[in-house]
């Protein structure tokens, strides 16, 4: 509730995509939604996943008329006073994505930091080094119609690897990112700060999704080259 309190604050309408939620929260959403008509909540019935609920999201904008949103996980981690830094942005460049570039504090697991190191070298290595800052940090602004068209022809893109994979596959139509410091705070347990990543399920998930994108990388080179020479 309170990243759902704190967006609305900086910025409407906020639309929140409840996947499969089984803590009661999304009652406690649909009643807040009932008395702000700025704030809309969506209902998945089962978790499907990040990538999924980004998706229904995203078509139901789509449908509204909206060409661009920003997204943001809701367990803290992400900085809401610079939602209107991040849409400013993009209403000033329409045709790029604008992506959060993480500034870890003394209470990132180091583990973290470094690992995400290694995605954040495929993910340029995928793309020529367009410069994609982050691959992995979720508070960013996607211009909907590309992405909605690349998840609606892939049927993968819907757990834990959407977030990897939505920025390589927007850099590969030339949806150029544009990179923004924001801080990244990693609550403790007594916050309420919980993991849901499985180390097994999730690091089979990425391991197959990297593979997919240097399959792909490697079909895209030659246009990728053409790209890069001409840039």
């Amino acid at each position: 509730m309170i990243t759902v309190r704190e967006a609305l604050l900086q910025w409407q309408p906020v639309w929140v995509v409840c996947d499969g939620s089984t803590d009661g929260s999304t009652a406690i959403l649909q009643k807040m939604s009932e008395d702000n008509p700025n704030l809309r909540v969506i209902v998945v019935p089962f978790n499907l996943g990040k990538g999924a609920a980004v998706m229904e999201g995203l078509r139901q904008a789509s449908e509204s008329g909206f060409t661009h949103a920003l997204t943001m996980d809701a367990d803290r981690q992400h900085p809401a006073y610079l939602i209107p830094r991040f849409m400013n942005i993009s209403m000033d460049n329409p045709d790029s994505m604008i992506l959060g570039k993480p500034v870890f504090d003394d209470t990132a697991p180091q583990l973290r930091v470094q690992g995400r190191k290694i995605s954040n070298f495929l993910a340029n290595l995928d793309t020529l080094w367009m410069g994609i800052g982050d691959s992995l940090y979720g508070f960013r602004v996607y211009p909907i119609a590309p992405l909605l068209h690349i998840m609606q022809q892939n049927r993968f893109m819907r757990r834990f690897d959407f977030d990897i994979e939505a920025v390589v596959r927007l850099c590969w139509k030339n949806i150029r990112p544009i990179n923004v410091d924001a801080p990244v705070k990693y609550l403790n347990a007594d916050e309420g700060g919980v993991s849901h990543f499985n180390y097994w399920r999730d690091n089979a998930l990425l391991t197959w999704m990297h593979i997919r994108l240097i399959v792909g990388f490697i079909v895209r080179l030659p246009l990728l080259l053409w790209r890069k020479l001409n840039s």
